[in-house]
């Protein structure tokens, strides 16, 4: 069981959501704040997992609201309720872990608490996240949920167990934010998660490397480097 908090300065919307947390058995006490200083003051009291926060509240805002979470020992995780998509990137800078728009459903309410419990003891500090658009919803991909990443110009797709999103984020630039997290260029194309390669064909005519389902082209240039770090990642402990 997991304590929440809900901050929204208008009512129904605040009540409605509480009700909807109250539906998921994993949720146990839902605490709520019809202001960003009301939820402040709870939060420096009340240790909760979860503060769903609302951006556009009156005096101080949602993204102010979790900028200042950030000085807690122990701050919860962020997840932002707002009609307003064009704050996602801010959102993402704020290290949220889930940006839901009105009006709310069931099923994607239920994902974002998924995803809090999913990231489990990983440290949010320092597991980069990724905006990303499905439609008209905007959501964030964990690094740590990336499987792989294919070029498409100057966009990467990010290849996680729930299928591939479109960042605009050229692939040179993901492997070099990303080599010292286990990330292995392979191809031109194509840079991998070394933990996550299961099958390695480095020797014939068409070197490649399987990750989950995927068999994915090893340039020829890159195979000694390929199989070295896969040996690395086979030898450590």
């Amino acid at each position: 069981m997991i304590d929440v908090l809900v901050a929204d300065d208008e009512k129904p919307a605040l009540d409605e959501l509480a009700h909807l947390l109250r539906l998921d058995a994993r949720i146990g006490e839902v605490l709520t704040a019809t202001s960003g200083a009301e939820a402040l003051r709870i939060l420096s009291q009340r240790a909760v997992r979860i503060a769903f926060l609302d951006i556009h509240m009156p005096g101080l805002l949602g993204t102010d609201l979790a900028r200042s979470l950030l000085a807690l020992a122990a701050p919860p995780a962020v997840v932002f309720v707002t009609a307003d998509e064009a704050r996602a990137v801010e959102a993402f800078e704020l290290r949220a872990t889930d940006y839901l728009l009105k009006p709310v459903r069931v099923a994607r309410l239920r994902q974002a608490v998924d995803r809090v419990i999913d990231v489990g003891e990983v440290d949010r500090a320092d597991d980069e996240t990724l905006p990303v658009t499905i439609g008209s919803t905007v959501r964030f991909v964990r690094r740590s949920d990336v499987r792989w990443v294919q070029a498409q110009g100057d966009y990467s797709r990010l290849h996680t167990a729930d299928g591939g999103h479109l960042v605009r984020i050229p692939i040179s630039e993901l492997e070099t934010r990303w080599a010292d997290v286990g990330f292995l260029r392979i191809h031109r194309s194509t840079l991998v998660r070394s933990a996550a390669v299961t099958e390695a064909r480095l020797s014939g005519a068409e070197p490649a490397v399987v990750v989950d389902a995927a068999v994915l082209p090893v340039s020829r240039r890159l195979i000694p480097a390929v199989r070295d770090a896969l040996l690395r990642v086979e030898g450590a402990p």
